[in-house]
């Protein structure tokens, strides 16, 4: 199974080549480091959670021309690599489940599924997160802040992913909910510590932007 996870490391840092709106590989490689540790911790598969951490935004529609072709292309991966059949379907359901999607996303079926979730969430948070929130906002052509633009509270599936919102808009509709959106007692323990380091920039950015410090 390693020869699999190896080949994959390949495959998807091909596919991500020239990737700049914080979806990159090293997106990838932090989201797998982190689902194998949630994965030891709460007692997952680690292969399972391994394959579709490394997989799973290769069938994000924000990076390719539409969801089915992009899991269509991990199908033929994952078939041609020889995973079986039914670790085959684990990893599609868990990269079909997993997204945000203005929080109305399907419910999880496994606790690898929720493993992937809780990793891939994490790094959205913290100082990656706020890095990887400008980035993005950055290659969309959205603006960083506009005090009279108020951030929404709630959005259909839709309304997400044609957002034309502000960077710091983004921490309200999505990077601040995450914490409570934890599945596992180790992802929840990990983001405390970077909800509360958002939490701490945005106080200094409001500050920095009223000129009071």
């Amino acid at each position: 199974m390693e020869w699999m996870i190896h080949e994959t490391e390949i495959f998807v840092r091909r596919e991500l080549e020239g990737e700049s709106s914080g979806h990159d590989w090293w997106h990838i490689n932090r989201v797998t480091n982190m689902a194998r540790r949630i994965a030891e911790e709460e007692g997952a598969d680690l292969f399972i959670c391994t394959m579709a951490a490394l997989l799973h935004d290769l069938a994000d529609d924000k990076l390719y021309e539409s969801e089915e072709a992009g899991l269509k292309r991990i199908q033929e991966w994952i078939d041609q690599i020889g995973v079986k059949p039914d670790e085959q379907e684990h990893i599609l359901t868990i990269i079909k489940t997993i997204s945000f999607k203005g929080g109305h996303g399907p419910g999880l079926s496994s606790l690898e599924a929720k493993v992937v979730q809780d990793a891939d969430r994490l790094d959205a948070i913290g100082a990656i997160g706020i890095a990887r929130c400008f980035a993005y906002a950055g290659s969309k052509g959205h603006i960083i802040h506009h005090p009279d633009v108020q951030p929404r509270e709630s959005m259909t599936t839709e309304e997400y992913r044609n957002s034309e919102g502000t960077g710091i808009n983004h921490f309200y509709e999505k990077l601040l909910k995450l914490k409570d959106l934890m599945n596992t007692k180790t992802g929840f323990q990990i983001a405390e510590k970077r909800h509360e380091y958002m939490q701490q920039f945005l106080n200094e950015f409001c500050d920095e932007w009223n000129g009071i410090t």
